[in-house]
């Protein structure tokens, strides 16, 4: 989960789908608990923020039960207005039947109040109230809520059915009202020998971001015995990988050194998709967001030339054996197909042009990242 953007407004990530699965399985199974047996309810959605809580509900009801629905409109952009108005109405008889209410979201009461009243003379044998989420520091109506999936702060959320001016319904998650993010910052990926290095010295220089180089942030926590310095070490003398979360956990450290920072560009992380999601979830917690993936693309064969030229002077053994470099490639190239397709479906992939001096090359990254 990463910082979206509906309209104008930004929402960071607030509640996880499985946490949402779970809550609704939930009240599902406490409603199933309380029906006499043999009932067979018929549930109501308040329609339009509850069609998918309404929908998961019902699959995740163990029973037969019926399903209609109520339109109503409250809300007027992010705040809830005092008019509730009925848009459609319900057609079925319910005298003498179990009816129970699935609501998204009770805030003031006011679409509440509402439901009471226009249930109030359908001659039902019981009616209650089950409700995704609740706000308790805003209800003020003295009404029964029977069941209740999660309290929540008053914080306008968006997502699971709900929306902000017709938007952000679609999202499995949900997502609550954040302040703009503040910062820039970057994934910065090229292949070996693209001069990736050489950028970011330029990029941080002309923008005033903090580079967080993955072997840097490495070689400083285990030269200083850092507590996560000597855990990834005791992994790489063991002969294994370091584990996702040690190596996020030393990013994460570094973020948190310099909170005041315009941006930061993560040099060498994440590496795979798992990686880039934590990330996403660890900056939309802080209200900020990667805002951009920016690979230099330059054609196999002319790196290989450069790194073999380089190896001439370099001292790097692995700089004087193409096959070598060639597999350093195929590794780049499949890690970095994932984390292309990742950025790609936010819409925060940017190729740039590789070829060049480091002048034109540092042009083309800028003119990207200033609209960023």
């Amino acid at each position: 989960m990463s910082i979206i953007k509906l309209h104008d407004l930004y929402f960071r990530p607030y509640i996880e789908k499985d946490k949402i699965s779970a809550i609704v399985k939930y009240l599902a199974r406490v409603v199933k608990a309380d029906l006499p047996k043999n009932e067979v309810p018929i549930f109501v959605g308040i329609l339009n923020g509850c069609f998918l809580f309404a929908a998961d509900f019902i699959r995740a009801f163990d029973g037969d039960c019926e399903v209609s629905f109520v339109k109503l409109a409250s809300y007027d952009g992010t705040k809830s207005s005092e008019n509730v108005r009925e848009l459609v109405g319900i057609n079925e008889d319910l005298t003498n039947r179990t009816v129970i209410i699935l609501e998204d979201v009770i805030d003031t009461g006011n679409t509440l109040q509402e439901i009471y009243a226009i249930f109030k003379d359908k001659n039902v044998k019981q009616l209650k109230i089950a409700t995704l989420l609740f706000k308790p520091d805003v209800f003020r109506k003295e009404l029964p809520i029977d069941y209740i999936g999660l309290s929540i702060k008053d914080k306008f959320v968006v997502g699971y059915g709900l929306d902000y001016n017709g938007l952000g319904r679609n999202y499995p998650e949900i997502y609550q009202l954040t302040t703009p993010p503040k910062m820039k910052n970057i994934v910065l990926f090229g292949p070996p020998g693209a001069g990736k290095g050489t950028q970011a010295e330029f990029l941080k220089d002309m923008y005033n971001l903090v580079h967080i180089s993955t072997g840097d942030v490495f070689r400083f926590n285990i030269k200083n015995q850092t507590e996560l310095g000597l855990l990834a070490k005791k992994y790489m003398d063991d002969g294994n990988l370091v584990p996702d979360e040690v190596t996020i956990n030393m990013l994460k450290a570094e973020v948190e050194k310099n909170t005041d920072a315009n941006g930061f560009i993560f040099d060498g992380f994440p590496r795979t998709q798992s990686q880039a999601e934590a990330l996403d979830a660890f900056l939309g917690e802080k209200g900020e967001q990667i805002n951009g993936m920016i690979a230099l693309e330059v054609p196999e064969d002319l790196l290989v030339e450069r790194l073999l030229e380089r190896g001439k002077t370099s001292g790097r053994t692995d700089d004087t054996d193409e096959g070598k470099i060639r597999n350093r490639f195929n590794e780049y190239n499949t890690k970095t197909a994932v984390l292309k397709d990742y950025f790609e479906a936010q819409g925060k992939y940017y190729g740039i042009n590789g070829v060049g001096s480091i002048k034109e090359i540092t042009q083309r990254i800028s003119e990207v990242f200033i609209k960023l």
